[in-house]
């Protein structure tokens, strides 16, 4: 019997800009029912505020809410500048709720030792980092985590261009490679770039998409007939 998957999303990237999490979950849980629930202007809100408010907070609450409403049986949060307000969705409904970036964070924590991590939105360096520290805290690593902001180009790929996004992204890279031995990227939406940034910087490259997607197949399948 099919599974129904709900994914939360704080903005239309992956609906209409990269289309990377439904061509996964396609890929990997093949015989899954996807329903969307969007809010988007969450994302937008948590960067203008530079942090997660309790409004924003409620905000995710209510769209987990509505997943567990309409009959997920398991719910997939697609933001990682939101994973704090996705930890207080889940001990508000009953359907489990797995982080995009959850499986990466636990790689992260268990192979580097000085990480960079890079990011698009502001927001998300705090998340990000502060869950590879909580991985690595559970299996008694200490780690060196080192962030860095491409400023504006999220906004610069939401306009469509993805060439100046790319090539932002890739030069803050090559830069950040210089002072660490692994980069963890913070925006699923720089998916498509790890392989270009594992060959310009010579170093491992995670990106959240198919380790996350990967982490939910495992977990539907662990769910009840």
């Amino acid at each position: 019997m099919s599974k129904k998957i709900a994914i939360l999303h704080t903005s239309f990237v992956f609906v209409s800009v990269e289309p990377i999490i439904n061509d996964l979950i396609a890929e990997l849980i093949p015989d899954a029912e996807v329903l969307h629930f969007v809010d988007s202007d969450v994302l937008a809100t948590v960067v203008r505020e530079n942090g997660i408010s309790d409004h924003s907070e409620a905000r995710m609450v209510h769209l987990a809410q509505a997943a567990e409403e309409a009959g997920a049986d398991i719910i997939f949060s697609a933001c990682s500048s939101l994973g704090p307000a996705l930890d207080a969705a889940a001990r508000k409904v009953h359907t489990p709720v797995v982080k995009i970036d959850e499986a990466m964070a636990i790689r992260a924590a268990a192979e580097g030792n000085r990480i960079g991590v890079l990011a698009t939105v502001p927001t998300t360096l705090g998340p990000t980092s502060d869950l590879i520290r909580t991985k690595a805290g559970e299996i008694g690593r200490d780690l060196a985590i080192e962030t860095r902001l491409c400023d504006g180009a999220f906004s610069v790929l939401m306009s469509g261009d993805r060439g100046r996004h790319d090539d932002m992204v890739i030069e803050q890279a090559v830069d950040l490679a210089k002072q660490v031995d692994m980069i963890v990227l913070a925006q699923a939406s720089m998916n498509r770039l790890a392989p270009v940034l594992e060959e310009k910087t010579k170093i491992p490259v995670l990106s959240s998409p198919r380790l996350g997607v990967d982490f939910l197949a495992r977990r539907v399948a662990e769910l009840s007939p």
